[in-house]
């Protein structure tokens, strides 16, 4: 049982994909997808976290493969997606056209749309844009993209509940410019130097994976089991969007679409303790959005493999796979 008494729903076991392609969505950029479960069933797009994280095989096991046509996407820049990195051409409105570009590719009417953290922005985003083409969302982690949340977790919040972790973050940049941190770090990952690019891509990084879950698991790997290709990809293309500000028209700008989305049905998991991504910001979200249903999980953090948000990412999309 979890904390609310319900039964604990698991992942489900892991699967394999059954087709890996590419989709060429400019001159520059080459997406990596995937398509898993039932190629018959339901499609749900899951859409990954940073930007740049890229996904991973454990992200098919949140939908019922017999049920589902699961399909993953590494965004621009991310994972197995080329160039790697790659900053050029990547905003959020060009990944909102991606989405259009792979849903027209699989000849798919209407979809799913599943997103965590930043996925959970750029579900938001596509929502905003392209509301009909959407069966429901499943969000988790909410990132609103503005910029108190940017201000908390990477200049002054967080670093509060992880001294010791913040220290080492921000150890990296001379106290001189500690005043901005994420235009400092903007310098580095932007360096002609790769050995220091690559020390700055590393230290970002590995701040958020240390402070993503509620209880951090105890490693002595300096890696964080991560490659430095992650972290390029993840630090370079997370500091780029962060510098401006989601490319979006306004601070609230998600917040100001609701009326476009909130028709969709939806379901909004968020951890109580979450760092990364204060629950604050569902909070705000479900009271612009009523409709939409709130789930706060009170022993969690951000991560999407703490067990009460699988639990509650899994209930919602074993229900919606009925509608």
């Amino acid at each position: 049982m979890n904390a609310t008494g319900r039964p604990q729903r698991e992942l489900y076991a892991p699967i394999e994909a059954y087709r890996f392609e590419r989709i060429r969505v400019s001159g520059l950029h080459e997406l990596y997808f995937e398509e898993a479960g039932n190629p018959q069933g339901k499609p749900v797009i899951f859409l990954h976290g940073g930007p740049g994280g890229g996904c991973q095989d454990g992200h098919r096991r949140f939908f019922d493969p017999k049920k589902y046509r699961i399909i993953l996407l590494d965004q621009r820049g991310a994972g197995k997606s080329r160039p790697l990195a790659e900053t050029r051409e990547n905003s959020t409105w060009d990944l909102v056209d991606d989405l259009e570009q792979v849903r027209k590719k699989l000849s798919i009417d209407r979809w799913q749309v599943f997103g965590g953290s930043w996925g959970s922005t750029l579900a938001l985003a596509y929502a905003s844009a392209y509301p009909e083409r959407i069966t429901e969302l499943v969000l988790r982690g909410i990132f609103l993209l503005r910029k108190k949340e940017i201000h908390w977790f990477y200049q002054e919040g967080a670093s509060k509940i992880f001294p010791e972790a913040f220290a080492e973050y921000s150890s990296l940049i001379p106290a001189e410019e500690r005043s901005d941190l994420v235009a400092a770090y903007g310098r580095r990952l932007g360096s002609s130097d790769p050995q220091e690019r690559l020390r700055a891509a590393k230290a970002w990084t590995h701040w958020e994976l240390q402070t993503s879950q509620l209880a951090p698991a105890k490693t002595e790997d300096p890696t964080f089991g991560v490659s430095d290709e992650f972290c390029l990809a993840f630090a370079c293309i997370e500091n780029h969007y962060f510098r401006n500000l989601g490319f979006f028209k306004t601070d609230d700008y998600l917040l100001q679409q609701v009326e476009r989305y909130r028709h969709i049905p939806a379901v909004i998991v968020h951890g109580r303790y979450d760092v990364v991504c204060p629950v604050e910001n569902a909070y705000e979200l479900a009271q612009k959005w009523p409709e939409a249903e709130l789930k706060i999980c009170p022993q969690s953090g951000h991560s999407v493999f703490e067990r009460e948000i699988i639990s509650e990412l899994i209930s919602a999309t074993d229900r919606f796979a009925e509608l």
